[in-house]
């Protein structure tokens, strides 16, 4: 590493860049390696490597299984949801594909909306039909009589 070091003297400004010999001619390689010693995971955080070691490399709801060439595509799914409970048994994991991964994540926000709307606004899923009974309720559904209804009243407008 070069070093400048700055001083005054009579009111004039002079600089002195010295270099440090000894550390730069190490090889490269070493520093690489030294470098990858400090981003390693403290033991316990890892805990995708302890789950396929524990599960395998196979998706726990679609069966499908994976060798070492595509094990990236396999995720770690918390069963509770908190990402912080990591027991070293791995009760808390199960080893999803990410297809698998992101219908489960899906349903989830789909159900907490249906759950959502259905409780505040007392509205009913939109593809719903209606009973024999409301002959307003067309073959089209509530949407398609929605929708209708609102091109009734432009065309009125």
């Amino acid at each position: 590493m070069a070093r400048t070091t700055f001083s005054s003297k009579g009111g004039r400004v002079r600089s002195t860049v010295t270099t440090d010999r000894a550390k730069s001619s190490r090889p490269v390689e070493d520093v690489v390696r030294e470098m990858k010693k400090g981003m390693r995971k403290p033991p316990g955080e890892d805990y995708r490597e302890r789950s396929l070691a524990i599960h395998g490399l196979i998706c726990a709801y679609c069966g499908r299984e994976f060798d070492h060439s595509n094990r990236h595509l396999l995720t770690v799914h918390h069963k509770d949801g908190n990402h912080h409970h990591n027991p070293p048994d791995g009760s808390n994991w199960e080893n999803l594909c990410i297809y698998c991964h992101d219908n489960i994540h899906s349903r989830e926000l789909l159900g907490d909306y249906f759950d959502g709307a259905a409780g505040e606004k007392g509205s009913s899923v939109v593809y719903e039909h209606g009973d024999d009974s409301d002959k307003r309720t067309s073959s089209a559904g509530i949407l398609g009589d929605k929708l209708r209804n609102a091109m009734k009243k432009k065309e009125k407008k």
